[in-house]
């Protein structure tokens, strides 16, 4: 097996490539400035930076120390021509003048050149193998003999004589040869995994590449229609395009930091399966059967489909796709703000009057109360002494009367910052009674979801747990029926998109609330028709 070259050691770990002006970070690691400067770009919208070799966190933009020193190693290291070829392990015999040795003898304890290999005794004794600098490791540290069994049991190489000790009687041995065959099978199995999983990263980096370029190009979109909706109100409401014009900036920016960020971490990934395939390639094309065997890096192989380390960022490559596109939603509602100022628009955006959304009191839990303007539920100990029925639900929940077929809707709700509570839809089938009634317990209803100061979305079970808490009190719940979707938005400003579910939508959905020891007020809505 050929030895580390220590110029594997100027490489950049970014770009795989000699250092270009190399530059350090406060935790001691090195870079290419072009590199580092690309990926701390890519961080500038999470507001927290990390070293990409260690992942030591700076709350700031670290600053780049230019590495002097590695520079003159590169200078006068790098650049000189090798004094050596091949493996770098000279004859044994060669006294005069050396060279390169093709085969070692592990009887002789010696390495052959070409002319000395042909002389060389052709008696089973005399095992060759692979040129290498000492045998040392290919004895026995006990009994000082050539190794050639495996124990299966202890998974050990051992010697003639470990194999009629007491510590290996009655254990499986097998030939080296027999060993490292299967190991190498083991190998090859587990190359063809790695290959596999290294195309899926390609096929996911080409899809997340595409979906940026839409990103782009719907943004792009988005301006101009802006611009020219502005162009008939720009009296009235100068400032209205450069507000909206910054918010899909804004988006476009967040969702191409967010894109980058993943694919910079799956070209990560991409390296270094591509580095465990080289290694385990060289193993495999190895005729030394007890390097193989020896090799530390593969005693304990995983399996890249049980790997845990890409699950946070294929969960997020997920969430990406779930969140589908341009945010409409919000530049649109941004418009709306407007809408008294606003006497024409020719886009074909159409405001209607808003929506209430009253909540049903014959579907209301017994330990709900419910307001008098039916905008309000409260969870209360005191019970309400309503009738059971079958639409009722069993705990803490309530629906509303009105249920959306078509359309785009939106509707806020103002929440508590103590206690539990979901908000979201349904289908009016949902099941009244039973732990499948909680909304997103079952495939019927989706929620946003406050549990122990944790904020999640729920549906059909499956939890996905938010990366920042809800800081405000109010929430937004807006429903695009035919397109299927439905999103979640905290009321900041700006406005920040929580998470978006995709369905296909076959029932009516009705908003509901679930409320323990907390209250939540519905603030109200609107409607919005499709252009025709």
């Amino acid at each position: 097996m050929a030895f580390a070259d220590p110029r594997d050691e100027l490489l950049c770990s970014i770009c795989l490539s000699t250092y270009t002006d190399p530059v350090m970070l406060r935790c001691g690691h090195n870079f290419c400035r072009v590199c580092i400067d690309r990926v701390l770009d890519t961080q500038d919208g999470s507001g927290v930076y990390s070293c990409t070799e260690c992942r030591e966190e700076f709350q700031e933009r670290p600053a780049l120390m230019r590495n002097l020193a590695l520079r003159k190693i590169i200078a006068n290291f790098l650049f000189t021509p090798p004094t050596q070829t091949g493996t770098g392990i000279c004859c044994t015999y060669c006294v005069d003048s050396p060279a390169p040795a093709v085969r070692s003898c592990l009887h002789c304890e010696s390495s052959l050149c070409d002319e000395h290999l042909k002389v060389h005794s052709k008696s089973p004794e005399h095992v060759l193998s692979d040129p290498s600098i000492t045998v040392e490791k290919r004895k026995c540290s006990i009994h000082r003999e050539l190794l050639k069994y495996y124990c299966i049991k202890d998974e050990i190489c051992i010697c003639v004589s470990c194999s009629l000790a007491r510590g290996h009687r009655g254990h499986r041995l097998e030939t080296l040869d027999e060993a490292s065959e299967k190991k190498k099978e083991k190998l090859r199995n587990f190359l063809q995994k790695l290959t596999t999983k290294r195309e899926e990263s390609e096929k996911r980096v080409q899809s997340l590449e595409e979906r940026r370029r839409k990103d782009q190009e719907k943004a792009s979109g988005e301006a101009e229609r802006v611009t020219a909706l502005c162009t008939d109100i720009r009296r009235r409401v100068d400032d209205l395009e450069k507000k909206v014009l910054s918010e899909i900036s804004r988006q476009e920016k967040e969702e191409s930091l967010s894109l980058s960020a993943l694919i910079h971490q799956l070209e990560i990934k991409k390296d270094e399966l591509s580095r465990k395939m080289r290694h385990i390639e060289e193993l495999c094309n190895m005729t030394d059967p007890l390097t193989v065997l020896q090799d530390p890096d593969t005693d304990e192989l995983r399996d890249p489909e049980e790997e845990g380390d890409d699950e946070d960022i294929w969960g997020h490559d997920k969430q990406l796709h779930d969140g589908d596109d341009l945010d409409v939603a919000v530049i649109s509602g941004t418009l709306q703000k407007f809408c008294d100022a606003v006497t024409y628009i020719k886009s074909g955006i159409y405001v209607e009057d808003p929506v209430d959304i009253l909540l049903d009191v014959n579907t209301a839990s017994d330990n709900l109360h419910i307001s008098d303007d039916l905008k309000t539920a409260t969870w209360t100990e005191e019970k309400q002494n309503r009738p059971e029925t079958a639409e009722r639900f069993q705990d803490y929940q309530v629906m509303s009367r009105r249920g959306f077929t078509s359309g785009r809707h939106y509707w806020d709700v103002e929440i508590g910052r103590t206690g539990e509570w979901r908000v979201g839809m349904c289908y009016q089938s949902i099941d009244r009674w039973g732990d499948q009634s909680y909304m997103g317990n079952d495939y019927k209803s989706w929620s946003l979801r406050r549990y122990n100061d944790r904020y999640l979305v729920m549906h059909n079970r499956r939890g996905i747990r938010l990366p920042d808490k809800i800081s405000s009190d109010s929430v937004r719940i807006h429903l695009d029926y035919e397109a299927g979707r439905l999103s979640f938005y905290e009321l900041c400003y700006p406005i920040r998109h929580l998470y978006t579910f995709t369905a296909n939508f076959t029932e009516p959905l009705h908003a509901v609330l679930y409320i323990w020891d907390c209250s939540i007020k519905i603030l109200g809505g609107s409607c919005r028709k499709k252009s025709s």
